[in-house]
């Protein structure tokens, strides 16, 4: 993979690129140093819909299912998105603020999405990833770390604790930071 001017990755066999209108500046002079790992799928559990794109492009259908009630009216968006099949899908530049976060806070710093970028991997809390879904997300961290002075990555769960549970046990930590050359000291304690 390979990030070009504006943010945006390069178009490839294993990218495409669905801009978003969920996105705003982030605060001038700000420095990304946070990743973000979340999950998700919809309706929740089910995997190769086409849901999770139209919730981030504004054009879910809340009657394709009775759960997305719950979505009538949301506006988010991540940056990233990792399907089973480890294809990527960008939303949003990364030089701009993706609403993936919401109320969250790291080391006292509120408002994460000022200085982060969101990934949202395709799966549930208890549903072991993929391999494809690792290899995708170790070579798009590797890729980011070029562009980004990035310190930190960190679960939803960790930055939100109160709301959020994701990527829950299911991801293997340890085995995204072999992948991705992380620094053990950049994850949380686990």
């Amino acid at each position: 993979m390979q990030l070009m001017n504006g943010g945006w990755l390069a178009l490839s066999s294993k990218v495409a690129i669905r801009p978003s209108p969920n996105f705003n500046d982030r605060p001038a002079d700000t420095k990304i140093s946070l990743l973000v790992i979340h999950n998700i799928s919809l309706p929740p559990g089910e995997f190769n819909t086409p849901y999770v794109a139209d919730l981030f492009l504004n054009r879910i259908d809340i009657n394709a299912d009775p759960w997305f009630v719950n979505l009538k009216d949301l506006k988010v968006s991540a940056h990233f998105f990792i399907n089973r099949q480890g294809h990527v899908t960008q939303f949003v530049s990364c030089d701009r603020r993706a609403w993936h976060a919401g109320v969250s806070a790291l080391n006292g710093r509120e408002q994460c999405n000022d200085f982060s970028i969101g990934i949202e991997l395709e799966g549930t809390d208890t549903l072991a990833y993929e391999d494809a879904q690792y290899a995708s997300l170790a070579e798009l961290t590797e890729c980011l770390r070029q562009q980004y002075p990035l310190t930190d990555v960190r679960g939803h769960c960790d930055i939100a604790p109160e709301r959020k549970t994701d990527p829950g046990q299911s991801f293997d930590w340890q085995r995204y930071a072999t992948l991705a050359n992380w620094p053990a000291t950049a994850l949380k304690p686990r």
